[in-house]
Order: structure tokens, then sequence, then C-alpha cells
């Protein structure tokens, strides 16, 4: 369990889990908590209701069915807590609410404002993360970009995340529809590194190039766990495993 000890508001309260401290078999031990990845559905909510005691959560958490989208949910405005929302983010200024996302790779991004009153929630794999699902989070906030902080979760790091070259033409073709900034261009080009002896691979950078989509926003406090997934087994990693658990990343307003 990481509980990064940034300088956040006093009101906010952020978690990301690793594999460790559930009860979950292989290849989901331990701390998986994803009821769609073939793990004994008791085992998971066991595994959750863990998570809520040991965090001393005000609920449970809202947990996502994520769709690679850019939907982001209001967890105030859902008719019906019971069902399972399809988004890619959830966002809420209440005490009493949860927001979370699960990865196994894919770059979680937590945001809170600086005054401790909005919290949100960002799954950001990089179908979602080109298409916009940071920019759709952020504008869930009654404060401007500039009253943001952002913190980033494990994700598979840039030494192993392989991708072809419609990976990268994707987030090209977005730099060149930004025409404000000049050198966004050669920012994102910056992220992905020609792979040896592979044509049309690339190794891409995940974290940096969500970075750059906080700076485009205006979010200029930025923090980062930098930990690479499918390096470091303590974490669950699809890319590394294939069938394996997921792990959570939660923020809440404490008050």
């Amino acid at each position: 369990m990481l509980r990064p000890h940034w300088p956040l508001p006093d009101n906010v309260a952020i978690a990301f889990t690793d594999r460790y401290g559930g009860s979950s078999c292989a290849p989901y031990d331990s701390l998986n908590l994803g009821l769609h990845v073939g793990d004994n559905p008791q085992t998971v909510l066991a595994n959750r209701h863990q998570l809520s005691t040991l965090l001393t959560l005000p609920c449970e958490p809202l947990w996502l069915e994520q769709v690679h989208g850019v939907d982001i949910v209001s967890i105030s405005e859902l008719a019906n807590r019971a069902s399972v929302p399809l988004a890619d983010g959830s966002y809420s200024n209440q005490y009493g609410q949860v927001c979370a996302v699960m990865t196994a790779d894919c770059l979680a991004v937590l945001l809170c404002d600086k005054q401790g009153c909005e919290v949100a929630a960002v799954h950001a794999g990089w179908r979602g993360l080109c298409a916009g699902v940071i920019e759709q989070a952020v504008k869930r906030f009654s404060m401007p970009a500039s009253e943001l902080i952002a913190c980033l979760g494990p994700c598979i790091g840039p030494n192993q995340f392989e991708v072809g070259a419609e990976v990268r033409s994707a987030f090209m073709a977005s730099a060149a529809a930004d025409t404000s900034n000049a050198g966004l261009d050669n920012a994102i080009a910056d992220c992905f590194i020609p792979k040896v002896n592979a044509t049309g691979k690339y190794l891409a950078d995940m974290v940096g190039l969500a970075k750059l989509r906080l700076k485009q926003l205006g979010v200029d406090v930025v923090y980062s766990v930098d930990e690479c997934t499918v390096s470091n087994n303590d974490y669950f990693s699809y890319r590394r495993d294939k069938q394996t658990g997921r792990m959570a990343s939660l923020i809440w307003l404490k008050s």
C-alpha cells in the first residue's frame, strides 16, 4: 500500500494499492480488487471490504466499469449507486464519497483542488489519455486548472511500454490540432523513443505524456509515484502476466 506524504490539502486523502495484503490465490495474489478478471467474486469482495477497513473509508468506493473512454461521472449525480457506471473516472465535492479507479499497467491520475474541496480519480490508458480523459476530469472542477493538484500512480514505465507507430501518430495528431503551443509536437515526440532493431516500434513514456497534458491545461503541481508496474513484481501487470489482478487508486475528502 502506498500512501505518499505529498503536501496535499489537509482534507484530502489518497492511496495506491499494491498486490499484497489480500486473500486471492495465484495468479491474482493477493489483493486483487477487480471483479472482471476471473478471480473468485467472494474473495474480491472480501478484499474490497478489507481495503475499506484498512483505510477507514467513509463508504464503499465507487467502482467503475472502465472502457478506455473519456467519460467522468459525478458521484452526486448518479441516480442509482447500486449500478456500476460505464466510465473512466469519477468526481466528488462531498464527504462520504470515495473516487477510485483500477489499473494493472494503465496510469491512475488523482486530482484535487488546492483548497481540498473537490477530488477526482481518472483511469488513463493510452487511448483515454490521447482522447482527452484528463481534460474531461478537469472540466468537472469548479476551480480553474491552475488551482488543481495531480497525483500520478504506478504504471507501465518508459522502458517497458512498447507501442506501434499508430499510437505515436495518434498523439502527434492531437499536437497538430493544438495550434496554441508551437513546441508541443517536439515535446510529444520526445515521449516516443524508437526501439532498437524493431522498425515501427517505440518505447512510450505514459507519465511524460500525462504531464504534458496537465501542463497544457495549466495544472502546475504534479506528483508522481514513478514505479513501473511491469518491472516491479509488487504490482499487478497485465502486459507482464496477462492473467492477473487489479490495483486501486483512491481519493476522498476527509470531512
